[in-house]
């Protein structure tokens, strides 16, 4: 799809996840590498161990596809830039981006930095421990009894190359229109507070988040278990209640009830409304904790794929905590044929099915091996003819129309982001099947009514709500006409729905044979589990994550929330812009079959080819960190509050041994360090416990230390490089009159996205969709509406 362009990839491993991203896509993407290669070459895991640039197996994983060119002159990078499309950098390598655009206008460049390019932090020491505490999202993570932790292997960078390919993509898009390339900034912090599924909100609701506990939710008094031991392992499991999950739960204990396990009054229990009376029902809390009980005393009886299988058939909410040797021999990615296999060994595959295929990515490039023929390659920018300066200060995705069908977060989280850019999104809901994310707290104002969530209110900003019945007779013509008007058309239905209702792909291009239609699903339309309900919450257990977050000797703690959705929206938008590229060129359009898990293997793959390649399956280490020692959370004054250290390179390390007042340990070298990581973090316990955590944020950065506190929630939403950047937003709403509404974690310099309005109440802007985007006369328009199909 992408194949006319040419990327510059200057980003290490902060960062080279995007250029990965983009060469599946079909971009030529030239890894630029300082003489002696990136750091991420000399970063564990090792092919068999052997330490050296050619056999880092997490820079394998992500520079496959990538051309590397070494350079030793500021010329030679000049000489590039003049000839390419896009340029991402991480601060791998120093570069002057203002005088590359003033030599080649049509170039779109991307900065990765921990907290944007200005702003109060923007200079700040950091690294993915730091930047996870930033984000709020740490806080959430881990044992009660414990210090926050993070995934084991690193992901907050990973979060902030999806956005970069997200702004990207969306600035060439302007620059084809336009003419005119633009600077992009992606912020790591703000990437990484997606994370926390809206948790950071809950202050300006007046309430507190949930607090840190292992494998679960805890809102004051009350406690959901999410992950349960079972015979092999561990599983993910949500006991939940509701309009969404009441059904889940009554499935699940008619299963107790045939194996004998529990009488036919649990099975008959109002599970929808079970949840109401939680708050303020002392025996109902009880009846909570007995039910949990008995899943915890069935699941100690199954292993994970029984569960699973069961799950599948059943409909229930079981997911496997897989390890990466589980993720590895899961029947669904060979059925899929998912894998890439690259000199016998399985990487991760594309990222999405599309009619347009996804590039099958070799082997990662030698260092400097592709360094003459790039030099030597004669090449303009690839701008459209017709591009010119007319226009150019337009919302970038202005004239896009987007049908969106998706419901919960990861495909709405998608569409937001196009919205917010300029494209028309078309929300289509209906009141007799409410979208799960409108039942989520926190809530504005009230006890919980549908239009109070500030999960919609986020998720779904910048669209036009329209309320329709698709299952009414009278319906299909005005879903008809709207699928003329679109160019994209996206679902999050379970597997053959929309076809089932008349809207399948070869009913949509039969309207409008141009359409791109995109279908987001946990396991993807096809494969023996296609037709799996998952949640985000299970997709982060199947893909790996919940297996390598938490500490060693104990069961695993799981990253907080929905995890797939995360990485979701942004792989979405990405191919979304890719295929509408591809639409520009050829007037062809396309099917996407996104697998959410698909997506999501890839910011784990270099503890998967660990386990393909060196036949060692990781395991979750707590805060360690296979490269940086002292690099931990401790403990500062106040209650469960904490401050995040990590020394990346031995001059931090010599700062922070001064600090300590420890000058005979600054000589120690990384490997002593880690000799006697115990002691170290013992040493800055003691000289941390007591102390405020702001000063000593303060001081350790003035001595170039990375640290940072480990912020909640009302930290969060009064952080100093947050409201620089414009992270939380008061947004209109027609009932709450202002509400609040996050931030993209990127910023166009030139044609910045905004946020229109906050996510759309009922049939908010259904007279305006059929007069204005459908063209009806208004006699038609209010004929339709009391006919009574737009509910």
């Amino acid at each position: 799809m992408l194949s006319p362009y040419r990327v510059l990839d200057l980003t290490d491993d902060r960062g080279h996840h995007a250029g990965l991203v983009l060469a599946q896509l079909g971009a030529d993407v030239i890894a630029v590498e300082p003489p002696g290669g990136h750091r991420s070459r000399r970063q564990a895991p090792f092919v068999d161990d052997r330490i050296g640039p050619e056999s880092s197996l997490t820079h394998s994983a992500y520079s496959r596809g990538k051309r590397s060119v070494v350079i030793d002159d500021p010329g030679q990078l000049e000489q590039l830039a003049r000839g390419a499309d896009i340029l991402i950098e991480s601060g791998a390598i120093a570069v002057d981006l203002q005088a590359l655009r003033d030599d080649n206008p049509a170039l779109v460049t991307v900065s990765i930095t921990p907290f944007g390019c200005d702003g109060p932090k923007a200079h700040w020491a950091a690294t993915d421990l730091t930047i996870n505490a930033s984000s709020g999202t740490m806080s959430l993570t881990g044992d009660a009894d414990r210090p926050p932790v993070r995934i084991t292997f690193p992901e907050t960078w990973h979060f902030a190359a999806l956005d970069a390919c997200c702004a990207a993509l969306i600035a060439l898009w302007e620059r084809n229109r336009s003419g005119l390339g633009q600077h992009t900034d992606v912020s790591a912090q703000a990437s990484y507070i997606s994370t926390n599924m809206f948790q950071m909100m809950y202050p300006f609701c007046g309430q507190s988040s949930s607090e840190r506990i292992a494998g679960g939710l805890k809102f004051g008094p009350l406690t959901l278990q999410v992950v349960y031991p079972c015979r092999d392992g561990a599983v993910s499991f949500l006991l939940l209640f509701g309009p969404m999950f009441g059904p889940y739960t009554a499935r699940f204990f008619e299963w107790l009830h045939e194996e004998g396990r529990c009488g036919r009054e649990w099975v008959d229990k109002d599970w929808v409304g079970f949840g109401l009376a939680l708050t303020d029902d002392p025996e109902v809390i009880k009846q909570l904790d007995e039910a949990t009980r008995m899943v915890v005393e069935f699941c100690d009886t199954k292993t994970k794929a029984e569960l699973f299988e069961e799950s599948v058939t059943r409909g229930l909410l079981f997911a496997p905590c897989t390890t990466t040797r589980d993720v590895l021999q899961l029947e669904h990615f060979i059925a899929r044929e998912y894998w890439d296999d690259v000199d016998g060994f399985r990487y991760p595959g594309p990222f999405a099915k599309a009619t347009v295929p996804l590039k099958r990515l070799g082997r990662a490039p030698k260092l400097g091996e592709h360094t003459a023929e790039v030099l030597d390659e004669a090449r303009t920018p690839s701008v459209p003819a017709s591009a010119g300066r007319a226009g150019s200060g337009d919302l970038p995705l202005s004239g896009v129309h987007v049908l969106d069908f998706c419901w919960a977060l990861a495909g709405p989280g998608a569409t937001r982001i196009l919205a917010d850019h300029g494209a028309t999104v078309v929300r289509v809901e209906s009141q007799t099947k409410v979208d799960v994310m409108r039942g989520m707290a926190p809530f504005l104002h009230t006890d919980g009514g549908p239009e109070d969530a500030l999960h919609w209110h986020s998720a779904n900003a910048s669209k036009l709500g329209f309320t329709i019945d698709l299952t009414a007779p009278g319906s299909r013509p005005v879903m008809l006409d709207l699928v003329r008007w679109a160019d994209v058309v996206t679902d999050s239905f379970a597997p053959g729905k929309l076809a089932a209702l008349g809207y399948g792909y070869d009913d949509l291009r039969e309207v409008n044979p141009g359409i791109i239609a995109l279908s987001s699903s946990m396991m993807g339309q096809t494969g023996p589990q296609r037709h799996y309900a998952g949640m985000g919450t299970m997709g982060g257990a199947i893909a790996g994550f919940y297996e390598l977050t938490g500490w060693p000797d104990r069961t695993p703690c799981g990253p907080w929330g929905a995890y797939s959705d995360y990485p979701s929206i942004r792989y979405t938008v990405a191919v979304l812009m890719a295929a509408l590229e591809w639409h520009r060129r050829t007037g062809e359009g396309q099917y996407i079959d996104f697998s959410h898990i698909e997506g999501a293997v890839h910011l784990l793959a270099p503890g998967l080819l660990d386990d393909e390649v060196n036949g060692r399956t990781p395991v979750r280490r707590g805060n360690e960190d296979p490269h940086m020692a002292p690099h931990g959370v401790y403990p500062v004054r106040g209650l469960d509050r904490w401050i995040a250290i990590a020394c990346e390179a031995d001059e931090d390390w010599h700062a922070l041994a001064r600090l300590l007042g420890a000058a005979e340990l600054a000589g120690l070298d990384t490997a002593q360090r880690f000799d006697r990581r115990a002691e170290l973090d013992e040493l800055i316990s003691a000289w941390t416990e007591g102390r405020d955590g702001a000063e000593l944020e303060t001081e350790l950065q003035a001595a170039g230390v990375p640290a940072h506190r480990v912020q909640k929630a009302e930290e969060v939403i009064v952080d100093e490089q947050l409201a620089h950047w414009g992270y939380f937003n008061e947004a209109a709403h027609p009932i709450h009159g202002t509400t609040y509404v996050e931030a993209p974690a990127f910023r166009l310099h030139r044609t910045p996205g905004r946020i229109a309005w906050a996510g759309p109440t009922f049939g908010q802007h259904l007279w305006e969709v059929l007069t204005e985007i459908l063209a009806y006369d208004e006699d038609k328009a209010a004929d339709l509406i009391a006919t009574g199909i737009f509910e």
